[in-house]
């Protein structure tokens, strides 16, 4: 089955926007270092709410980027990690964000030039 991102119906859609949403991409990345507690990655992933660290979590382990291990232990711990698929999908990310990061005086300047017209 082929699927097209630019059609309405494709179900590529839904992980598109999960992975470069803002959440989605932070999580990713974040995670990219290694295998993290849910706290751990809440302050990792500077003002990111419970609830959005939540939400974002079970749609990128619905999607198979990320797998979730629960410790049975007194108290109880969970650890997120990356997936193959998830670890590849970081590495793009990542590229992405280091370009970005790079390019940002290019892009202030950028702005600086269209906020003065």
């Amino acid at each position: 089955m082929d699927y097209d991102v630019f059609a309405k119906a494709c179900p590529s859609r839904p992980t598109l926007e999960h992975v470069t949403g803002r959440w989605g991409s932070l999580t990713l990345s974040a995670l990219d270092a290694g295998p993290l507690r849910f706290n751990e990655l809440r302050r990792r992933v500077d003002g990111v709410s419970e609830k959005m660290l939540s939400q974002t979590l079970q749609a990128l382990e619905r999607d198979g980027l990320v797998h979730r291990e629960a410790q049975h232990t007194n108290p109880p711990r969970v650890d997120y990690s990356l997936t193959p698929l998830g670890r590849e999908t970081a590495d793009k990310l990542l590229t992405l964000i280091r370009h970005l990061e790079a390019s940002m005086p290019r892009v202030l300047d950028a702005q600086a030039a269209y906020d003065a017209r």
